[in-house]
């Protein structure tokens, strides 16, 4: 229908659409230089499968191709904890969508159809889809060269098998405090893959000049990252990869690590000096970039006849994928997090990081924390439940409290754990009674608690450098990530608070490895401590040097000088101010006529203190992570008895943020994370059949809207300071949406007396699990 008419309008549809593609490919030539290049990539339709043939002259042939990379080139191996991954397959593909071979054309068009051109030969191999499956021994082995793959010392892969981490604790005796219990309880859950479905697609350049420099552009959380794991599987020197990050549409992890960054990195080597640019389409976002991990969880919980946890033995099957390079720290974390944010002191825990053959498992918001509080959490309520013991009172008098010992042995520092349990009751009413609900639905509440570390590895540092400018107003250059999280209005104000200078003076740069200071990565909710700490040094740094240079023009110490509102003032005479504007750049002229000063730049680096190993048989140690952020979250519903509909009442939330450096930042997180938690919770599922995606759109991938947020939202915090934190703060990110659907599960039982032990809790679930509850009603 070429040619349609838009009534009121000067141009036909396809004019229009020919328009918009100009402009766009005008301004990709004038943003990343002229002859701009268009990627696409050839996937295997095949969850495992040797390569036995790649035949690629017939897509090198057609008109507009420039460039064609295959594994047969390029293949280096690829990881940010395990160097599992290829950048294109070489050997054999693992998973449905894994890259095969990819294009540059002169348009998306012509490299799409140069793909299917391209002619592979497959052997196909028997898949693993099941992770407890993957540990038989029968069960085909998925990488065969585990055993000689680089890992970090704190990954323990198991080389003949296919589990890539083995975590395990072993603390206490809780064979024998199993015997001395009043109540133990045994269960089994099961958490589907999900998608994090940020507005913005991946989407990478890459420009590789004659002289063998490149410069990336990508929608990337971890800039720094991405140059030291690339330059290492490229074999290029750091100093000629230069990576270049804007402001964020979204990530909540899918854009931590690499993704298409080493598929388009190739092609631009190839096609030099062209820029070739790298989108993925909104379908491919589904399964051809990180999901989060499925879990298979088993958790057995036991308590005394006062209430108090004696022991837990808890095993995790993680469904990490066909790639495990940055999910095997998943595994880790659920290790050294086991327990849940409880005091116990008698724990057998066995977490396993499984290959198998669905989409490549990586992190998203919570790191693996809302998949294990969906079992424990409901372990818990379920004990509540059958001991007749209160849920709100139960927990508060089994949380961890500061000089308890973890779960790994190490001593809980101080934590406003037992407030916040007790805060989001409050707020819900939960002493009080329920609301009359109206007819055919039932009214139903639930709590549940949570803790979360920053799971990282003990040298994931932070740098920060501060300029001054002519006007005393600031650039703060630092490499953390701005993704809507509010990172860089935190930073500001951290600058401003030390410096005494307004917020509005200081500009915050989104990250260019060129030019920016190093930072790990925008993951694990750490910028608030980590990125926090090396600006209030760099800020301190910086006030130093303004203040000796005041001391030496007035002839006085330093402790007798102060900033406020962008002056130096002697605290002993006002009489003496003297403006930072021009002297942070020209300096000052003391009493013998010499000048002295130049720029203010001031400099500061953090890097994690004390983390400590963890012993492989035992997972004991002394410090295993830096710090706990723990919280609690109480929800009521109305359930539908005929159509098993839920309708969100009231949700509070309350999490030890340590400070909170932005309060409304804290709300929004809050916020959000309810949100994403309830879309979780309700609806979100990537289906996989044998591997291959069924819901891989917006239109069947069901999340939550604003119809489906509680009527009621109380969001609040307590502030128990964190010692090596900036004025106390720690983060408060990925926390808001671990205990949402755990509590939702429970409130859900409240209402209705049945357990939902897969996530999500759809309605379909509701309704199958009433209809099992009558007919088992009738026959008794």
């Amino acid at each position: 229908m070429s040619g349609t008419k838009v009534v009121g309008a000067s141009v036909t549809r396809t004019d229009a659409l020919e328009k918009v593609t100009g402009a766009a490919k005008y301004t990709d030539d004038v943003k990343f230089g002229p002859g701009m290049l268009y990627a696409k990539l050839l996937r295997s339709p095949h969850p495992h499968a040797k390569i036995v043939k790649i035949d690629t002259s017939k897509a090198e042939a057609l008109p507009g191709v420039r460039a064609v990379a295959t594994g047969q080139e390029f293949n280096s191996y690829i990881g940010l904890y395990l160097l599992d991954r290829t950048l294109y397959a070489f050997d054999k593909v693992r998973y449905v969508g894994e890259p095969v071979a990819g294009v540059a054309a002169d348009t998306e068009d012509i490299a799409e159809e140069a793909c299917k051109l391209i002619e592979v030969e497959y052997e196909e191999l028997p898949a693993v889809f099941d992770p407890e499956y993957a540990l038989d021994p029968q069960a085909p082995i998925i990488h065969e060269k585990l055993g000689e793959y680089e890992y970090a010392p704190f990954i323990f892969p198991q080389a003949g098998t296919n589990i890539s981490n083995y975590f395990k604790v072993r603390k206490g005796d809780p064979e024998n405090a199993f015997k001395e219990c009043a109540c133990v309880i045994e269960e089994e859950f099961y958490v589907p893959h999900l998608q994090h479905t940020p507005l913005e697609p991946h989407v990478a350049v890459a420009k590789y000049d004659h002289s063998g420099f490149c410069t990336l552009w990508t929608s990337s959380q971890s800039p720094f990252a991405q140059r030291n794991l690339l330059a290492k599987a490229l074999k290029m020197p750091y100093n000629k990869l230069r990576v270049i990050v804007p402001y964020l549409g979204g990530g909540f992890g899918c854009k931590a690590g690499v993704s298409i960054e080493a598929c388009v990195i190739p092609l631009a080597m190839k096609a030099s000096p062209r820029p070739v640019k790298l989108r993925m389409t909104r379908e491919e976002e589904f399964f051809c970039t990180f999901v989060r991990q499925g879990l298979k969880a088993k958790v057995k919980i036991g308590v005394n006849d006062e209430g108090k946890i004696l022991a837990m033995e808890n095993t995790y099957y993680w469904d990490a994928g066909a790639y495990t390079e940055y999910g095997v720290n998943i595994t880790r974390a659920s290790g050294y997090s086991s327990t849940g944010p409880y005091n116990v002191p008698n724990v057998k825990a066995d977490a396993y990081c499984c290959y198998t053959n669905h989409p490549v498992g990586g992190p998203m918001r919570g790191f693996g924390m809302p998949e294990i509080h969906w079992a424990i959490e409901q372990v818990i309520d379920i004990i509540c439940r059958k001991t007749g013991m209160d849920p709100v009172a139960f927990r508060a008098k089994n949380a961890l409290q500061g000089g308890d010992i973890t779960v790994t042995g190490g001593v809980m520092h101080d934590t406003g754990l037992q407030k916040c349990i007790l805060k989001a009751a409050e707020d819900l009413g939960w002493d009080k009674p329920k609301h009359e609900a109206k007819p055919g639905k039932r009214v139903g509440r639930g709590i549940a608690a949570m803790w979360k570390a920053p799971a990282m590895p003990p040298d994931a540092s932070s740098g920060a450098i501060l300029k001054f400018n002519e006007d005393a107003t600031v650039n703060l250059l630092v490499s953390g990530m701005e993704l809507g999280q509010g990172t860089h209005t935190v930073m500001a104000q951290i600058a401003a608070e030390v410096l005494g200078i307004a917020y509005e003076t200081v500009r915050v740069h989104t990250p260019d490895t060129d030019y920016s200071p190093y930072e790990w990565q925008t993951v694990a909710s750490r910028l608030t401590w980590s990125m926090g700490n090396a600006v209030k040094m760099a800020a301190e740094d910086a006030r130093t040097q303004i203040l000796k240079l005041a001391s030496d023009h007035w002839d006085c110490a330093p402790d007798n000088l102060d900033i406020i509102d962008g002056y130096v003032i002697h605290k002993g005479d006002p009489s003496k101010t003297q403006s930072l504007k021009h002297m942070v750049i020209y300096g000052l002229t003391n009493k013998d006529g010499l000048l002295k000063g130049g720029p203010i730049i001031g400099r500061g680096n953090f890097i994690p203190p004390d983390v400590s190993a963890l012993d492989k048989e035992t997972g004991q140690g002394p410090k295993s992570v830096v710090h706990f952020t723990t919280g609690a979250q109480a929800v009521e519903i109305e359930v539908d008895e005929e159509t098993g509909v839920i309708d969100i009442k009231k949700v509070a939330s309350c999490y030890d943020v340590g400070k909170a450096i932005n309060p409304m930042n804290v709300v929004c997180q809050t916020i959000g994370g309810i949100y994403m938690g309830l879309s979780t919770g309700l609806f979100e599922q990537l289906q996989l059949r044998k591997g291959n995606p069924a819901n891989n759109s917006l239109a069947d991938y069901i999340t939550a809207t604003v119809m489906d947020m509680p009527e009621e939202i109380f969001p609040s915090f307590v502030e128990v300071p964190q010692v090596d934190g900036p004025f106390g703060a720690r983060g408060v990110g990925e926390h808001t949406m671990v205990p949402t659907a755990p509590a939702l599960a429970n409130a859900v039982y409240d209402a209705l007396g049945v357990r939902i032990k897969s996530m999500p809790v759809t309605a379909e679930k509701i309704l199958c699990e009433l209809k099992v509850q009558r007919l088992e009603s009738q026959t008794v």
